[in-house]
């Protein structure tokens, strides 16, 4: 999944003159650069959070060395000198030697009192979760720190389990593969010698059962060719080429050799570098907002037309939002307490030569936090953007910045209301305008950008932006591509999905909630119906976690209300928020398969569950190599009550991916997401206050 050259340029960017962050073991004879971009030390607190404003960047010259405030709440993102506190702590008190690795240094996020009660200028608790395991026997551990005290409160063993695939590892796999003697031969049967040219992407190897691959943090590989440094590698697919990596031994476990296939090696590149021809009828498209922004940002939190929130980001799930709610007559009223991609899987139909393990979980056997791109303006974003930074740790526990991981600006939207009275001809219209929070990720071959839009008529609507480039195959003459479609000569695309799980912990009004399912059903003709028009809803409380687990009926119409169990509108009515499921995606892998019982969640779109600290994960804490089971179906057997109550809902949702040639040799971009509308919140459309548009570029002007 991860073509080597182009993450050695990420890594490169990252890196800074320290020792490299791997043990002499498994450095030795690996010319591989350091995933590290600290500051000066972890005594230096913070990158500062720079915003662009008015369409230029205004990020600080001074950025790269200048320290700023402390987190001013409880939800903030842990500062660089916090992540290197924390880890300090660690490995004070339970060392674990040269090989000791750091998965996760993040944010332990306080319990909600402590959000609800925080007070500006009082002192409130600060945590870390704390993941790290020693290479030398695989043994996972977790910690808990108090970085107020500096000391670890919690420390606990996790047996059975293995950690996620690190950045470190991304380029060990291709150094690793290409020095083996098994490899080069197998290459050297399909007539390739120049080693260099020979991409190798690493993937995660699930769990089949096999003996020797037992106990071990193991790398699925495939191969590809590249005619030189730039070149599209999924246009030249090393067919039936497999090496099986030990992460942690940093040798080849096993070459599984499926037979060769002609290389194909018609050049698809899509780079400027390959273009001269481009459209000459593109005029400038500008973004002005000479007053600037709507949108206000004090540190981590912002404000926009009534909306606050706040941004967060963390190594796994990328960007997190927090404590979401709405300005009405002159009270924040909640809506959600936090708001992130729970996991994803991308389950691949073909079912031999290797492929039948493509099911990578993006979110938790890699981490999208940890794979989010730069953004830069003009591009990524357009306007008057501020940006966010994220501070990570690399595997040695040192912090590093992923500078502008995260985008925040506003972008017309269209109308909002309009309406032309008939008898008048009195016309009413409001412009539309959105605000955008995005940030992007680069999962190996494939651009996953996560977008949160927040509009002026209370509504929130998320989409994720699939593009990149389509994972390929090679043909054997005479055969059939049944699991895939054609896209290059001798090239194809398998079939496959993306399914998307999101962790939405609902807070409309306050904790106490309930979910109804609504159904519209058809009433049968007789007398109450005697034209046959008639349809209404029917409504069900959904009342535990065993009935909570639910799919989209398109004959019914269905969504679903979360409703506040104290507040009601002014009908008598419980205010509410609902669920439209916008992209739902059924599942083609059998119940009995590996990828089914390790991602149980895509085979519902709504889970509902009870709030619980500890279940973040739709496929639990560590789904790499995990034998299935985790997650919610483990945690809805307790069945536990869901009315008026603090709940979570678990909502899945996808793409279903049959690619097109169009698709190649890179993708345009392909969505799907859900809404969350306002459902009786409101007393009345809340976006009546939008004043008329008054741009002197616009036809709208009094």
């Amino acid at each position: 999944m991860f073509p080597v050259a182009g993450w050695a340029a990420v890594l490169e960017h990252r890196r800074i003159s320290r020792s490299c962050c791997c043990s002499p073991r498994i450095q030795a004879g690996l010319d591989i650069v350091c995933a590290r971009n600290m500051l000066a030390a972890a005594a230096q607190p913070d990158c500062l959070l720079i915003a662009s404003v008015g369409g230029t960047c205004m990020h600080d010259t001074v950025a790269e060395t200048r320290a700023v405030a402390p987190p001013s709440h409880p939800l903030d993102p842990l500062t660089p000198g916090e992540i290197g506190r924390a880890a300090a702590a660690v490995r004070a008190s339970h060392d674990l030697g040269a090989d000791m690795m750091f998965e996760t240094i993040g944010l332990h996020e306080p319990d909600k009192s402590v959000v609800h009660g925080v007070q500006p200028g009082n002192a409130f608790p600060r945590e870390a979760f704390v993941c790290a395991f020693d290479r030398t026997n695989g043994e996972v551990w977790e910690a808990r720190v108090d970085l107020v005290a500096d000391r670890v409160i919690d420390w606990r063993h996790v047996p059975g389990v293995r950690p996620r695939i690190l950045i470190d590892d991304i380029i060990l796999v291709g150094e690793v593969a290409r020095a083996d003697p098994r490899f080069r031969a197998a290459l050297a049967k399909r007539g390739i010698t120049d080693i260099d040219r020979v991409q190798v992407d690493p993937w995660s190897a699930g769990n089949y059962g096999f003996p020797d691959e037992e106990g071990r943090r193991l790398s699925h590989t495939f191969c590809w060719y590249r005619s030189e440094k730039h070149d599209n590698g999924y246009a030249h697919p090393i067919e039936g080429l497999c090496a099986v990596i030990d992460l942690d031994r940093a040798e080849v476990l096993r070459v599984d050799d499926y037979g060769e296939a002609d290389v194909p090696m018609q050049n698809r590149n899509y780079a400027a570098r390959y273009r001269t021809d481009f459209r000459g009828d593109i005029k400038p498209l500008e973004i002005v907002q000479p007053a600037g922004p709507s949108f206000v940002v004090e540190g981590n939190e912002v404000r926009w037309q009534k909306w606050r929130f706040r941004v967060g980001f963390n190594a796994r799930e990328g960007l997190v939002l927090h404590t979401i709610g709405y300005e009405d007559d002159g009270r924040l009223r909640p809506v959600l307490h936090r708001a992130a991609l729970s996991e994803m899987v991308v389950p691949y139909g073909h079912p031999g030569g290797g492929h039948f393990r493509k099911n990578a979980f993006d979110v938790g056997e890699y981490g999208i936090g940890v794979l989010a791109n730069s953004l830069a303006l003009g591009c990524d974003c357009l306007g008057a953007i501020r940006y966010f930074d994220a501070w990570l740790a690399d595997s040695k526990g040192d912090p590093y910045c992923i500078e502008s991981a995260v985008c925040l600006h506003e972008e017309d939207f269209g109308i909002l209301w309009k309406h032309t009275d008939l008898f008048t001809g009195e016309v009413e219209v409001r412009r539309a305008r959105r605000l955008v929070v995005s940030s992007i990720s680069t999962v190996g071959n494939y651009e996953y950008g996560s977008f949160w839009y927040f509009h002026q008529d209370g509504s929130i609507h998320f989409e994720i932006k699939a593009t990149g480039i389509l994972n390929t195959a090679g043909l054997r003459p005479g055969e059939s591509p049944d699991y895939g479609t054609i896209v290059s000569p001798g090239v194809y695309a398998h079939y496959h999905q993306h399914i998307f799980n999101m962790r939405l912990d609902m807070a409309v009004d306050g904790e106490r909630n309930r979910v109804v399912e609504v159904d519209t059903v058809a009433l049968p003709m007789g007398a109450g119906n005697p034209h046959g028009n008639a349809f209404t809803i029917r409504e069900t409380i959904l009342e535990t976690e065993q009935k909570a687990q639910r799919n989209v009926d398109f004959n019914a119409a269905r969504f679903w209300k979360i409703e506040s169990a104290e507040a009601h509108n002014w009908l008598g009515k419980p205010t509410a928020y609902k669920l439209l499921p916008l992209s739902p995606v059924p599942t083609f892998s059998s119940p009995q398969s590996m990828v089914t019982k390790r991602a149980a969640f895509m085979t519902r779109q709504l889970w509902v569950t009870a709030f619980h600290p500890d279940e973040i994960y739709a496929a639990g804490r560590y789904p790499n190599h995990s034998r299935g089971g985790d997650g919610l179906p483990a945690w809805t057997v307790a069945d536990r009550p869901l009315v008026d109550t603090d709940i979570v809902i678990w909502h899945s949702f996808g793409l279903h991916h049959i690619p097109r040639p169009e698709d190649f040799p890179v993708q345009p971009v392909i969505t799907a997401g859900f809404a969350l509308h306002p459902s009786g919140f409101f007393a009345e459309n809340p976006a009546l206050d939008v004043p008329p548009a008054g741009s002197s570029l616009s036809c709208c002007v009094d």
